[in-house]
């Protein structure tokens, strides 16, 4: 782990560039640190070649969240070598989903050393592919405390495949098919590839931390109701899991178009992190 090799104020927040070390490579990323922060949280990417989130990670400092944010691997200013992107590569198999949720728990044991208050809540936040990296993090790391999920599949990357190719990114798929339809094409169409799917629900059963998804109606990567299904069943068992739904809203829920799903997350964490009894 080095120490921060870059130091920057805003009126609201600090900004110090961070670099730590993953499975034998370097990582680069930022800490975004309001005064007094109540709560923490690393992002986790999803499957874009993504550098460090910064206009994320500033708005959540403006509402009092610290956050470090990272350029994914092979990406940016990160060592190592980013896999994918299309659709059916390696992007998703078992053994790079693994290595990403590796490297969110480096970033997890990094910002844990640079943080004043050491008591504050540490969470995770992601986006898409996160849904299947958060879970495995969260299961392996206790100091993750709760996690917040945007447009994240509860599914099987193979179904989530078996979806995605049916959809072939018609944004007008919703006018023209069921629910139903969706729902019995998952189960049935063959794979198109073959790999060991890796499935969130193995860890999520494991987990007793807060979870929240968000999730847009119209999606045409995840098939949404399938996930909220699964999320209900571990509500049933008495997981504290919750999800929302926005009807006119895409797989994208995390942008400054639409702030809703954005000003309920930073709601929800707080009210999770200043009530200590939901996170024992």
């Amino acid at each position: 782990m080095l120490p921060g090799f870059a130091f920057a104020q805003s009126d609201s927040f600090t900004v110090r560039d961070v670099k730590f070390e993953s499975q034998g490579i370097m990582l680069a990323g930022s800490i975004v640190n309001p005064e007094k922060p109540f709560a923490a949280v690393v992002i986790v990417h999803g499957s874009d070649p993504v550098k460090r989130e910064m206009e994320f990670a500033r708005r959540l400092a403006d509402k009092g969240i610290a956050v470090l944010t990272y350029d994914k691997r092979g990406v940016g200013e990160s060592g190592g070598v980013y896999v994918g992107p299309s659709v059916g590569t390696n992007n998703i198999d078992t053994a790079n989903l693994n290595l990403l949720a590796q490297d969110a728990d480096a970033a997890v044991k990094t910002f844990r050393t640079y943080l004043k208050d050491k008591k504050i809540p540490i969470g995770l936040v992601g986006f898409s592919q996160a849904g299947w990296i958060i879970p495995i993090v969260a299961n392996k790391d206790p100091e993750i405390k709760f996690m917040v999920l945007f447009s994240c599949p509860t599914i099987t990357t193979l179904e989530q495949l078996r979806f995605q190719f049916y959809t072939n990114g018609n944004t007008n798929f919703w006018e023209n098919h069921t629910q139903a339809e969706a729902l019995e094409h998952i189960k049935n169409d063959p794979d198109k590839y073959q790999f060991v799917p890796t499935d969130p629900k193995a860890s999520l059963n494991t987990l007793s931390i807060p979870g929240l998804w968000l999730y847009g109606e119209k999606d045409i990567q995840i098939p949404v109701k399938l996930c909220i299904e699964h999320l209900n069943t571990f509500k049933a068992q008495g997981k504290p899991f919750e999800y929302v739904l926005f009807s006119k809203l895409g797989h994208s829920t995390s942008s400054r178009n639409d702030t809703e799903p954005f000003d309920i997350a930073v709601q929800w964490i707080k009210q999770k992190t200043l009530n200590s009894k939901s996170l024992k």
